[in-house]
């Protein structure tokens, strides 16, 4: 559901020119709360769903409200919660292309519904919900040109006539970024990511994230960390506005700052490749190998196979026959994004 996240480079090798989209698994995660007073809902039993209903996995959430589920293929997903004296909760998770953004699920309890027999709405959906149903029609099929079937040039039509059909679907905006964003058609991308963005209230942060991404894909920094921090307001919980202010910070050379940033990135989202290709970046420009040998090492795990997986097992070789004799041949990563 989001665009291939912007390609970061090493100085020694091209590791980091592979998109996010050439991920080959996916997370989805986040943290369940009580009500909304953000209290941790630890030991509840968070339930995930392919797009057929069929139950692929289960977990109970950690002493901080969170769960994890890792390894997941490219597809549409539904996290479930049913806890006693709670609404149900159910939310769909579209990682096609990327992992997931950082769920925050919050429990509202049973006594505050007039009729506690009806379940509870997906929030992240609500607004889908009241279009048009012809427009959701041609919503579902445009993602699955360009998800599933990898067209984008033929998603275009379809997210097109959602809009035409009901002018305030921002989500369709979005997803029409998104596919001219795959063909490398930034100026229209970029159009849109404000449209959609403009189109939600301003409310909608994962439109704010990924124009902050592509402006800082431009070199375009201080409207880049206006709109990559509205995102990050907007939704903290969001692993992709951690990671992209992360990268946002090592291109204004601050290093400490970076780290956090890209530290919390992977507190969210521990499965995501390119969050270590970031936090590689940083290590190398701190000239902290140990920690970049780390970061390969999990990158390699992650991605083994891939040419960039590849190309980081080549470079980790280099590091290890370096460091120990003169790690000041190891060159600094590049500023460029």
């Amino acid at each position: 559901m989001i665009r291939p996240l912007a390609p970061i480079f090493l100085s020694l090798t091209l590791l980091l020119s592979l998109p996010a989209i050439a991920q080959k698994t996916s997370t989805i995660g986040g943290n369940v709360y009580y009500g909304a007073d953000s209290n941790p809902a630890r030991d509840v039993v968070v339930s995930l769903y392919g797009n057929e209903h069929d139950l692929i996995a289960q977990q109970s959430t950690s002493d901080i409200g969170e769960f994890r589920f890792g390894g997941l293929r490219r597809a549409i997903y539904e996290v479930a919660l049913d806890v006693n004296g709670f609404e149900p909760v159910s939310v769909t998770i579209d990682v096609s292309i990327v992992s997931d953004r950082g769920l925050a699920i919050y429990l509202k309890p049973l006594a505050a519904k007039k009729n506690p027999t009806q379940p509870l709405a997906p929030v992240v959906s609500l607004h889908e919900l009241s279009m048009p149903a012809k427009a959701r029609e041609y919503m579902a099929a445009g993602k699955q040109k360009l998800y599933h079937q990898k067209d984008a040039q033929g998603s275009l039509a379809d997210f097109q006539q959602a809009l035409a059909l009901a002018p305030s679907y921002y989500e369709a905006a979005f997803q029409l970024a998104v596919a001219y964003f795959t063909m490398n058609d930034h100026a229209h991308a970029e159009t849109l990511f404000r449209n959609a963005f403009e189109l939600s209230g301003r409310t909608f942060a994962d439109a704010s994230t990924q124009l902050g991404g592509l402006l800082l894909d431009r070199g375009d920094l201080p409207d880049a960390e206006t709109s990559i921090r509205t995102g990050l307001q907007l939704n903290p919980n969001a692993w992709l506005a951690r990671y992209e202010l992360g990268r946002l910070l090592l291109n204004q050379q601050h290093l400490p700052e970076a780290l956090e940033s890209a530290q919390q990135a992977r507190l969210l989202a521990p499965s995501v490749p390119v969050v270590y290709r970031l936090l590689s970046n940083i290590h190398l420009r701190q000239k902290n190998y140990p920690a970049l040998l780390d970061d390969l090492d999990t990158y390699i795990a992650l991605d083994p196979n891939s040419p960039a997986g590849m190309r980081a097992k080549q470079l980790r070789d280099q590091i290890q026959q370096q460091v120990p004799h003169s790690p000041q041949h190891v060159a600094p990563a590049s500023s460029q994004p």
